[in-house]
């Protein structure tokens, strides 16, 4: 009995694992940061509501987790060509691509439902957009185009609008400079990943890289492009009364950082700095966005 209660509890915590990396719950954390941050700098939410951000990140998780899903039920063939994807549960065989499918639906009208009834249909329709655009529009890119990494900037940056539409009810000029910011911040983070993961890519037909999908000079300087674009980018909130002069030096000392970082990525053309890359936009966006969070919270 005992041995029964202990393989019954084993399989269990199996189970809720495959599922969690089924809706890549960490990524899915990262996104709905996003949001709800989006949500609380909204000019309507004067007072911190952990009614408001629970349910926000609830309904963010199921609509992200949800895209996530569908995209592993997808592209289950070649997640089991990489290394670093083999392990998800559909490549693995530990769920079948219907029982995925079904479930990713299942929680994606849970998700949506949430972001209308709690919120707004505003925050709903966008989160549905973006689902769209991820699954339906990117993920078949991923193989014709590097235009895919574009595409796919939009529902990346879509969690802004979301949390700023669910806190405000509309989609006013702040929310759409939230959007900006994470919308160009993708290039050089996600032009980073692909650099590194480029051989991987390549044996699946991935083309995420621009120059044929190979880590050239002109991907290293498309970087430096993005990443200088940000610098005008993240002074709007200040010139626009969303920030005050602190969060200003922040966001402009991290924007100068990325482009140094992606500068030396140029001169030395190696994996290394483009690893050290990744992982500083990894640092980029929550310290940006605290900044604005902290503004606020002072003001």
């Amino acid at each position: 009995m005992t041995h029964s209660k202990s393989s019954l509890l084993v399989n269990g915590f199996t189970l809720i694992k495959a599922h969690l990396v089924l809706i890549k719950f960490t990524l899915s954390i990262t996104v709905v940061f996003s949001a709800v941050i989006s949500y609380l700098l909204a000019p309507h939410i004067v007072h911190f509501s952990w009614f408001g951000v629970g349910w926000l990140s609830l309904g963010g998780i199921f609509v992200t987790g949800a895209a996530n899903a569908l995209n592993q039920a997808i592209e289950k063939d070649s997640d089991k060509l990489m290394k670093r994807t083999a392990v998800r549960p559909v490549a693995n065989g530990t769920m079948s691509q219907q029982y995925a499918q079904g479930f990713a639906y299942l929680i994606l009208v849970v998700g949506l439902l949430i972001l209308y009834i709690v919120f707004n249909a505003l925050a709903a329709s966008i989160a549905l957009l973006s689902f769209i655009c991820y699954v339906y529009i990117y993920t078949p890119l991923k193989r014709v185009n590097s235009l895919a990494v574009f595409v796919g900037a939009f529902p990346g940056a879509f969690p802004c609008l979301i949390g700023w539409a669910a806190g405000n009810d509309n989609l006013s000029l702040g929310g759409w400079i939230l959007f900006l910011l994470q919308f160009f911040w993708q290039f050089p983070h996600f032009w980073a990943i692909a650099w590194i993961a480029h051989n991987d890519y390549t044996k699946v037909g991935f083309k995420l890289l621009p120059s044929g999908g190979l880590p050239t000079k002109i991907t290293a300087l498309q970087t430096i492009l993005y990443c200088l674009i940000l610098i005008p980018i993240g002074m709007l909130p200040f010139f626009l009364k969303m920030s005050g002069i602190t969060s200003l030096w922040i966001i402009l000392g991290c924007n100068i950082l990325m482009v140094m970082l992606a500068v030396r990525l140029y001169i030395t053309m190696k994996p290394k700095e483009a690893r050290i890359v990744m992982f500083a936009s990894y640092l980029y966006l929550p310290i940006v966005l605290l900044s604005l969070l902290f503004n606020k919270i002072q003001l």
